[in-house]
């Protein structure tokens, strides 16, 4: 069986744009990257917003949790001059944002919900409306760490792949997947030196990796036969 390793833009092409921008996801798309991922928060009004941290003091010119803040609060805000001046005015954008923008291109979505600190009321209900609402179901992958919000997505529907995120290591991988209806892994570079490797492949569990931005990590991904790897420079590691 011949696996091709896929090309995900971490944040968009973010070591070149701000991430989680429509600038780094335009950047990715240009660089010929096979998909991108980005993070979801929920707004005060119940909008889905692409952004990383609870927080938004990082990434724009104000501070503040996401969700006190409507979706039209936040687009107000810069989101781009603290990666660079020529960015001065980059937009956090929404999740429709980016449905609308990508709909027509040949690249896979991976969102990530971001559950794990806040789980946000119906996160996983707006998140897949969206989906529905531009027929993207095969070209998107719902990942989160929260265990909970899989089983909710999974309880939802049944049309979109949905990924287990994870940093630690984890035993009985196929029967803790099935348990919670996710359809494959998304793992830490680190854990591909671990057994834990050896069972992903010998149960045939299809898998990601994150995030890799070293040749070297990237080949030992091909030869591991990961399904794609998520790097803030895919320029880089097509060549």
């Amino acid at each position: 069986m011949t696996i091709c390793t896929k090309i995900f833009a971490h944040r968009g092409a973010s070591r070149y744009a701000p991430e989680n921008t429509m600038a780094a996801f335009k950047r990715a798309y240009h660089l010929g990257a096979d998909g991108i991922e980005l993070d979801v928060h929920l707004t005060r009004d119940h909008q889905v917003a692409v952004i990383h941290d609870e927080n938004i003091k990082r990434t724009t010119n104000h501070s503040g949790l996401v969700n006190h803040f409507s979706l039209s609060e936040l687009q107000r805000l810069d989101a781009g001059s603290w990666f660079h001046s020529q960015y001065n005015g980059e937009k956090i954008p929404s999740l429709e944002d980016v449905l609308q923008w990508i709909q027509h291109k040949h690249m896979t979505l991976n969102i990530e919900l971001k559950t794990d600190v806040i789980h946000y009321h119906q996160i996983e209900e707006h998140v897949v409306s969206l989906i529905h609402k531009y027929n993207l179901e095969k070209q998107t992958i719902l990942s989160s760490f929260n265990p909970a919000t899989i089983e909710r997505l999974n309880l939802i529907q049944s049309d979109i792949e949905l990924a287990w995120l994870r940093q630690k290591r984890l035993k009985n991988i196929a029967y803790q997947l099935a348990a919670i209806g996710a359809d494959s892994l998304h793992i830490h570079h680190r854990l591909l030196n671990t057994p834990m490797i050896q069972e992903i492949k010998s149960k045939q569990i299809p898998f990601r990796v994150y995030t890799v931005n070293k040749p070297k990590i990237w080949r030992q991904c091909v030869s591991q036969r990961a399904n794609g790897i998520m790097t803030d420079i895919p320029d880089l590691l097509q060549e």
